[in-house]
């Protein structure tokens, strides 16, 4: 089946929701297969190695992921959210214990409650009340940005049609038209009763196909991007059978945007054979948990250096710094920095610095004068 149709000196693009099998997905289940169960393969070993750590480390973990995954979920859409805030968030939220918890401004805790509801109750249906509540949480201002949007039900037909489009006023380039505004409580019934109800389909690829199906509808005025990646984070929660997270989709999603917007527009300007949306999707799933093993190493080395420290005396300040190192720290340690940080005198920092050289938490970079710096020890350096 064609999904553009020439006529004379026009082109008309015909959607996927304008075709007749629609939503009745096809795929090539020979082509998905083998990547299929490679993805299923790594994500078993991952989860296995998560489970053997630890409480403290499994919520370590799932923490790192799960701030990770709300942050970068907010900035396919571009907007930019505080670390320290989703984490302190999510941590309150969960009741971790963590040292030095900010307040949370209300966008942080909009995508937070929606991003937590969806992984740790992951075995509730998504009805369309518990959808409005996400939309909801994500605008709770009744805006996106200046304009003021319809929030907590789908999108009115006085809202206009629904396009995604770039280039300039009078050029513009229509990615994408989702379906009419009157459709809605149609389209989303049906898809609302797929996604909870049983059958042989693989919970990895029911993930897929709800991320495209949900996107595609675009029910919502705004923030129909978070909404359709925290559907699929559920459904793969789904696939896990735990509430802790191990590995960020969205992270991955945002490493890749460029062609995560391209695979999505082709698809849509495609027909319901959705093999290559099912194949992009397994392959990013596929980088983002193998992506999570550097997450496992992080925790893992913390988990090493933090016991050889609770052996010696450390003080509020080195505390700190070392905390702050093994967060989003860009660059080495040196001592205007740990001034800074650790809000004391230069030579206070020095002394904190030499004292943590001496039992082995920092090791010097090679330079010195105005170059020397410090890293934390390895845990090789530490064995």
């Amino acid at each position: 089946m064609r999904a553009i149709i020439t006529l004379k000196y026009a082109v008309i693009i015909m959607w996927i929701y304008e075709h007749t099998d629609w939503p009745n997905f096809s795929w090539d289940q020979e082509t998905i297969t083998p990547c299929l169960i490679k993805v299923r393969h790594i994500q078993g070993r991952l989860l296995g190695r998560m489970q053997a750590l630890g409480f403290d480390l499994k919520q370590e973990a799932s923490l790192n992921t799960l701030t990770n995954d709300v942050i970068k979920s907010s900035a396919i859409e571009g907007e930019i959210l505080n670390p320290e805030e989703v984490r302190s968030s999510i941590a309150r939220r969960l009741g971790i214990d963590i040292a030095g918890l900010v307040p949370a401004g209300r966008d942080v805790e909009g995508i937070v409650e929606m991003m937590l509801d969806a992984t740790q109750n992951f075995d509730k249906p998504l009805s369309e009340g518990r959808l409005f509540d996400w939309h909801a949480a994500l605008f709770p201002t009744g805006r996106s940005g200046m304009q003021r949007i319809t929030v907590g039900a789908y999108r009115p037909e006085e809202a206009g049609a629904m396009q995604v489009v770039s280039g300039p006023i009078g050029r513009e380039k229509v990615h994408f038209e989702a379906p009419a505004a009157k459709a809605l409580k149609k389209e989303m019934t049906a898809f609302l009763k797929w996604l909870d109800q049983e059958s042989d389909l693989d919970a990895v690829i029911k993930a897929a196909i709800a991320h495209l199906w949900f996107v595609t509808i675009h029910p919502v005025e705004d923030g129909n991007g978070r909404i359709a990646r925290a559907i699929a984070d559920m459904a793969l929660s789904r696939a896990d059978n735990t509430r802790e997270r191990f590995y960020s989709m969205s992270a991955q999603i945002e490493a890749e945007r460029k062609e995560y917007y391209t695979q999505l527009e082709a698809q849509q300007k495609s027909d319901v054979d959705i093999t290559k949306w099912l194949m992009w999707f397994l392959k990013c799933l596929e980088r983002a948990i193998e992506g999570a093993e550097e997450t496992l190493a992080t925790v893992l080395h913390k988990s090493k250096l933090w016991d050889h420290l609770n052996q010696k005396s450390v003080n509020d300040r080195q505390r700190l710094i070392v905390n702050r190192m093994f967060e989003d720290f860009k660059g080495h340690m040196n001592t205007s920095k740990y001034a800074k940080i650790a809000k004391c005198s230069t030579d206070t920092a020095f002394r904190d610095i030499k004292e943590l050289l001496d039992i082995g938490a920092f090791i010097q970079n090679p330079g010195s004068g105005r170059s020397t710096s410090y890293r934390l020890a390895d845990v090789e350096d530490l064995e």
